[in-house]
């Protein structure tokens, strides 16, 4: 089965050049092309254990072997894309418990860009949150321990520890001159990856902050639960709120996508070869049972949330309101390595929506765009760069787009997008803006 896990951020160009070569002579051509790369993959080799061997031999201080050997193996991984990264042992049962929705830690999502941590998003109720920890922020130290020439991996360790201890990130804001420094202490991380409710007694609001392997049976019981206290008569129809969800498992993008899909395609994944080419399809029936739907969306909606959103809009089941999201098309494979050496997470495919459009850095467009109002205070940070702007990204297969607002408002009065939702759904007719429409040109809910 595969899994896709999101720490998002990072750039990749790849050039590929096809050759039609027929007859004896095209065939022998071919086979000694092959037989020199082979020879140059050899080369390359011989030339890493010549270095292996000299490092081991004259290094001023006996090296740690495994240490080397990791770090080489960082270095191969860390060449290819952003998302592809080797996991040790003691890494891949961390990112176990954290897919299972339990850890112990300070509640951050996190990426890494310009080789500082950045934050992707707080999750909901954790120190992280409770300390005014932003997305977009980046950390710096961890407890006074620079956090430039860490992997991803040794930057979430040193963040995680036992529950009730303490530790201190000196946070780099944009638009602050001078670092912010909190303590936070530890807590044991309940990932809740549901949490919803009736809004004004016609209204079922569901927001899915993660794709852990609770989501799919979690997003069931909010759906049942919403039926039992609104009666379907009185039922105007369902908000689903992903917006600065990082994403997660593929299975679960798929579970939640056909809770609302009585039928048809989810997503494609397309690999490298034709052969590899899977298509996901919707299981088990429409639960809502064909009520009005708006899918919620902006910048930090990344992966799974934009799978979930892609097949909702293509389906023409859903209207999207919000900003563009994330851009991040790419499946992680993860392949377990044997005995006690961990997994590598490594990209094997892109994401296609049911209608064929490549997530990769060019991200779902909303039917109705919204942008909120920012506080000044966070003016400069509002907007999340998107696959597109990082370093190693894969490629898109169109034109790219970056940047897209990514604030959501604490107080729900303020949050506009989410007040445009309630109003189309109450059947006020919204134009491109996310106000009441005053002309002909609107976008209706389907239903």
């Amino acid at each position: 089965m595969r899994k896709n896990y999101l720490f998002l951020l990072g750039t990749v160009t790849g050039v590929c050049l096809t050759l039609a070569v027929g007859g004896p002579i095209g065939q022998h051509w071919m086979a000694a092309a092959r037989a020199k790369v082979e020879n140059d993959v050899y080369s390359q080799l011989n030339l890493f254990g010549e270095v292996f061997e000299r490092v081991r031999s004259d290094y001023v201080e006996r090296p740690d072997d495994s240490k080397m050997i990791e770090g080489a193996i960082n270095g191969m991984i860390s060449s290819l894309d952003p998302h592809s990264r080797y996991m040790n042992e003691s890494a891949w049962h961390e990112m176990q418990d954290t897919t299972r929705g339990e850890f112990g830690g300070l509640g951050i999502e996190v990426t890494m860009e310009d080789g500082l941590v950045k934050v992707v998003t707080p999750m909901d109720d954790t120190p992280a949150s409770k300390a005014g920890i932003l997305s977009g922020d980046f950390i710096s130290q961890i407890d006074d321990d620079n956090v430039q020439g860490l992997t991803l991996e040794q930057a979430v360790n040193k963040m995680k520890g036992p529950v009730d201890t303490k530790t201190k990130l000196t946070i780099l804001r944009k638009g602050s001159e001078n670092p912010i420094y909190v303590t936070l202490t530890r807590e044991v991380i309940h990932v809740r990856p549901v949490s919803y409710r009736t809004n004004g007694g016609d209204i079922g609001y569901i927001r899915i902050s993660s794709f852990s392997e609770q989501t799919g049976d979690e997003l069931k019981k909010a759906i049942a639960d919403i039926q039992k206290q609104i009666p379907a008569q009185g039922l105007a129809g369902y908000v689903l709120d992903l917006r600065n969800n990082p994403g997660g498992l593929l299975d679960q993008a798929v579970s939640v996508s056909s809770a609302f899909l009585a039928r048809g395609e989810v997503v494609s994944t397309r690999g490298r070869r034709p052969e590899e080419t899977q298509r996901f399809s919707a299981h088990g029936g429409d639960l809502t049972k064909g009520k009005p739907l708006v899918v919620l969306i902006n910048g930090g909606s990344a992966s799974a949330s934009e799978i979930v959103a892609g097949a909702l809009h293509d389906h023409k089941r859903a209207t999207l309101i919000g900003t563009r999201s994330f851009g991040k098309g790419s499946v992680q494979t993860i392949i377990p390595l044997g005995g006690d050496h961990g997994a590598l997470a490594l990209t094997t495919a892109r994401y296609f929506t049911p209608s064929g459009h490549s997530i990769q850095a060019q991200g779902i467009t909303p039917d109705i765009e919204v942008l909120q109002d920012v506080p000044d205070d966070l003016k400069g940070r509002a907007e999340m760069k998107g696959e597109a702007s990082m370093r190693g990204h894969l490629a898109a297969e169109g034109a790219e787009q970056t940047g897209s607002q990514s604030y959501v408002p604490p107080n729900e009065k303020d949050d506009k997008a989410l007040g445009a939702a309630f109003k189309l759904l109450r059947g006020v007719a919204m134009n491109a803006g996310g106000a009441a429409a005053t002309s002909t040109k609107t976008t209706a809910v389907p239903n």
